[in-house]
């Protein structure tokens, strides 16, 4: 099988070279950034010196428990900009809708912090091509969220679709399946007091605050997400790249609709999409419809080759089914960590590894954009009901001027949109 081990084994801690801590923030300070910072303080290379949210009950509960965890005493901040500027930090985990990602991402290598930022890395296209472009600039290390390049079962199926024990793969599969659509949107209200709600908007139109948005209900809305496509697919999608020699796709076509289009929110429910690559092609199916217990799984991706099929898994692993009747089915656990299933803490340490030097990212924001970008194409075909041809070295979008205009959108007031040259 091919190479592709760890750079740490499952479990280990990161040794760093130099005698003094990492000054770390963390800008997003909700589930996921303190499932994020959890391991930051576990691997004992950082001293956390700055908490940053636009819900202040997020930040007082962060810095609470950064405190009890580590003894240090992270300052507060409400606005991303003062953070940067005060705190002198060398790592910034950005942790934020992705309507957020490019803006301080860019404004924290401007300030001198390697950055950790969660996927998807943008919330549109030229967002994420100008990332690579700062990245490129400012020199710093760019480690995005994608942590199952650090989960063991997806390693060791990369291994095995590499060595040629799948055979050659002409199609493959990605899907997410839920059992209920989300529920009817009430009227706009007034924020809640500790929530900073024109501040959480930011770049993105205006819109009413609604309870079911903060947190973790933004997804809903494309003003700040690209959906479930955007979420769960850019995971798939960065597998797949992450298996083919392949770097992008020539033709994307995505269509798919809304359970109850009264609802109020406007991410699809149900979305198909198909990339065409030049070997192979890629189906990605979502639902929100019926449940998943008529699936053999409700989360994964299949990759169907010519001595049998390979399935990435969630929390049920990764299997493969030989074609040869006379092979055992080969089954790998998942490997993952609570909480919420995850290899954070591998990716973590491949990050702090790539800061001192010794290796580059492995899930680096060159390949991440391109994982992202594929999800993000299919909902500029959704949004426009047409197949796009794309052309994945001058990032464009061929013979089609709306679909173009689609790659970035009009920053709100007082905010503008990153320019690639920066």
């Amino acid at each position: 099988m091919a190479g592709l081990a760890l750079s740490q084994p499952a479990g280990s801690f990161f040794i760093p070279s130099q005698s003094k801590k990492y000054r770390t923030v963390i800008i997003g300070a909700g589930w996921w950034g303190n499932n994020i910072l959890g391991e930051a303080m576990a691997s004992g290379a950082c001293e956390i010196v700055g908490v940053c949210d636009v819900d202040e009950q997020f930040i007082d509960q962060t810095a609470e428990r950064v405190e009890k965890t580590t003894g240090d005493q992270p300052k507060k901040y409400v606005d991303y900009h003062d953070l940067l500027h005060e705190a002198k930090a060398d790592i910034a985990i950005i942790a934020t809708p992705e309507h957020w990602h490019a803006l301080q991402t860019i404004d924290a290598l401007k300030a001198g912090c390697h950055v950790y930022v969660e996927k998807p890395i943008a919330h549109t296209i030229n967002e994420g091509k100008a990332i690579v472009a700062a990245k490129k600039k400012y020199g710093k290390v760019i480690q995005v969220g994608l942590h199952r390049r650090t989960s063991p079962h997806c390693i060791t199926g990369q291994e095995m679709l590499r060595s040629g024990e799948v055979g050659d793969v002409k199609m493959v599969k990605a899907c997410v399946y839920s059992p209920t659509a989300e529920g009817t949107v009430g009227p706009g209200i007034d924020p809640p007091k500790h929530l900073h709600w024109d501040l959480y908007l930011g770049p993105a139109a205006y819109q009413a605050y609604e309870p079911t948005v903060h947190p973790r209900g933004f997804r809903k809305y494309l003003n700040m997400t690209n959906g479930t496509i955007g979420d769960w697919g850019v995971h798939w999608m960065d597998q797949i790249l992450w298996w083919s020699d392949e770097k992008f796709p020539k033709k994307v076509y995505s269509t798919g609709g809304m359970v109850n289009p009264d609802c109020g929110y406007d991410a699809p429910d149900y979305q198909t999409a198909t990339f065409e690559f030049d070997n192979f092609i890629v189906e990605w199916e979502h639902r929100r419809l019926g449940g998943p217990r008529s699936e053999r799984s409700s989360v994964g991706t299949y990759f169907y080759g010519t001595k049998g099929v390979l399935f990435l898994g969630f929390f049920d692993g990764a299997t493969f089914y030989p074609n040869d009747r006379n092979k055992e089915v080969v089954h790998i656990e998942h490997g993952m960590h609570d909480p919420d299933g995850q290899n954070i803490r591998e990716l973590w340490q491949d990050f702090l590894e790539a800061i001192e030097g010794k290796k580059s990212p492995v899930a680096g924001i060159e390949s991440s954009h391109r994982s992202t970008t594929m999800s993000l194409l299919a909902m500029i075909s959704y949004k426009t009901g047409r197949q796009l041809q794309w052309d994945g070295e001058s990032e464009m979008i061929l013979n089609d001027p709306e679909a173009q205009s689609l790659m970035q959108r009009t920053y709100r007031e007082p905010w503008e949109y990153p320019t690639i040259d920066l």
